[in-house]
């Protein structure tokens, strides 16, 4: 059966990638301590404008005991790409950065010669279209936001989470509500793949009622999310 038109641009991208332990969704900002010299390398061809509009891609790892990355099989098929926001160069050249998520992509071909770090062929990757709800939207999103409070109400201290803007479109809304979630990464890829956004806000639901409940069964809390930055340090790659 023929793939919907919408599912992606037909047009390859060639885009940097970063692979990571983590998967990055769509409008959420990743805070990165550069240290190896092949990322250092692509922090320094973002900051040039060498990598145009700053853009490059996060994907994430199949396995953490992944060491080298040679094939497509060794990483998700669907990433996020993001677009560098500050930059901080350290005085031996490592950086403090901060990026701002923006697009999904389907990873079609990888590049492991042609610079130090990884290069992807990409296409870019849709949302299905909402057909008109009869206001079930505006109620899942009402439910979903509800499983979002319970959770952090049960994981973070008040000054720890914030909530979605209230007007967050419905496209948007499953991503902003697990961001500061520790969701397991197949659950995070999987939000990150479905591209019907009220199947996605569904399983954000679930997802958020099941994690809130596994904390208050086991009577323990995750770190705050302002500790977890060591979480998105890359493995040693190539």
């Amino acid at each position: 059966m023929t793939e919907p038109e919408s599912e992606s641009d037909a047009t390859t991208t060639i885009l940097p990638l970063f692979p990571l332990q983590t998967v990055l969704l769509p409008g959420t900002r990743l805070p990165l301590h550069i240290f190896e010299p092949r990322y250092r390398q692509l922090t320094a061809d973002l900051v040039s404008g060498t990598v145009p509009g700053r853009e490059f891609g996060v994907v994430a790892l199949r396995s953490s005991l992944t060491r080298e990355v040679r094939g497509l099989d060794q990483l998700y098929d669907i990433g996020c790409s993001t677009v560098l926001r500050e930059a901080k160069r350290l005085p031996d050249g490592r950086f403090d950065v901060v990026t701002l998520a923006q697009r999904r992509f389907r990873l079609r071909e990888l590049d492991c010669t042609s610079a130090p770090y990884l290069i992807g062929s990409v296409e870019w990757v849709d949302d299905e279209p909402v057909a008109p709800s009869g206001g079930m939207a505006e109620r899942l999103a009402a439910v979903a936001r509800t499983a979002h409070q319970r959770y952090c109400e049960t994981a973070w201290r008040s000054d720890d989470w914030t909530e979605p803007d209230a007007d967050a479109e419905i496209a948007d809304l499953a991503y902003l509500l697990a961001a500061d979630c520790l969701l397991p990464l197949e659950d995070r890829q999987r939000l990150l793949e479905e591209r019907h956004p009220l199947r996605r806000l569904r399983i954000a639901c679930r997802l958020l009622t099941r994690e809130a409940g596994f904390l208050n069964t086991l009577g323990a809390v995750p770190l705050p999310p302002g500790e977890l930055t060591d979480l998105s340090r890359p493995a040693s790659l190539n």
